[in-house]
C-alpha cells in the first residue's frame, strides 16, 4: 500500500483528501503543518507528498525547498492559486506536479497515478550529492568520473543510499549482502566499508561527511547536503 502525506492547515481539506484517497488502496498520513511533515520525514518514509501553498508559519513553497534538500520524496503542490507565476514557482522550487482546488477527484487520483509510474521508473538509478548510482548497468559516477566498486560494496553503497538516516548493524549488513546462509565475520563489513570509503575519498567525495560508524552497533549513511 502506498504511503501519502497530506499537509493542510485546514482538517477539513485533510479529511477530504482521505476520504478520496483511501477507498483507492492509498493510506493517508496527516499533517497540519509544514513543520509537523518535515519532522514526520525525518522518522518515517512516504511514497509521496500532497503539500497545500498557503500555510501559516512556513509556507508550501518554503516546505518544498526544505523537503528537497534532504529527501527525494514526488511533490504534488494543493493550492486555490492557479496564477502562472505561481505554478513556474513551484515548479522550480522541485514540485512535481501542482493541482489547483478545488480539483477533480480523478483527475487528481490520476496526476498521483501517474507521478508514482514515473518514480517507479526511476528507482534503479539513485543521485544523491553528486553521485549516480546506476542499478541497471552496476556503475557508479562522480562527477562523470567512473568509481570501480567490487559487487559487495556496489550492494553496500546502494543499501546505504535507499535508506539513509537508517542504521545497520554489521548482523544486519551480513544477512542483507552476504545472505542468511553465509559464514563470515562482522570484520568483513569493516573491511568493505573501509574499501568503499577510500575510493570515495580518492576521487574527491565528502564520503566521511555521510558514511558513519555507529560505534557497538554498525554503520549509517547521514542524508544530508555537503
Amino acid at each position: 500500500m502506498k504511503k501519502i502525506l497530506l499537509v493542510d492547515d485546514e482538517m477539513r481539506m485533510l479529511d477530504l483528501l482521505a476520504l478520496y484517497l483511501n477507498p483507492k488502496g492509498y493510506h493517508c498520513q496527516k499533517a497540519t503543518s509544514a513543520l509537523d511533515a518535515i519532522h514526520y520525514l525525518e522518522s518515517d518514509k512516504v511514497d509521496i507528498i500532497l503539500l497545500d501553498v498557503m500555510m501559516p508559519k512556513m509556507d508550501g513553497w518554503e516546505a518544498c525547498q526544505e523537503i528537497r534538500k534532504r529527501w527525494d520524496i514526488p511533490i504534488i503542490m494543493l493550492t486555490a492559486r492557479s496564477e502562472k507565476m505561481d505554478v513556474v514557482k513551484g515548479l522550480k522550487l522541485g514540485a512535481d506536479d501542482y493541482i489547483s482546488k478545488p480539483f477533480d477527484e480523478e483527475e487528481l487520483i490520476a496526476r498521483i497515478e501517474a507521478i508514482l509510474r514515473r518514480k517507479e521508473g526511476n528507482n534503479n538509478r539513485i543521485e544523491f550529492n553528486g553521485l549516480i548510482l546506476n542499478q541497471d548497468s552496476y556503475e557508479l559516477l562522480y562527477n562523470e568520473t567512473h568509481v570501480p566498486l567490487t559487487p559487495k560494496e556496489f550492494s553496500l553503497l546502494g543499501l546505504f543510499l535507499q535508506n539513509r538516516n537508517k542504521v545497520f548493524t554489521r548482523e544486519h549488513l551480513l544477512t542483507s549482502i552476504w545472505g542468511y546462509a553465509v559464514s563470515t565475520e562482522d570484520r568483513t563489513i569493516d573491511s568493505h566499508v573501509r574499501n568503499l570509503r577510500d575510493k570515495l575519498r580518492k576521487i574527491g567525495y565528502p564520503i566521511d561527511d555521510h558514511l558513519s560508524t555507529v560505534w557497538g552497533l554498525g554503520y549509517k549513511w547521514l542524508d544530508k547536503e555537503s
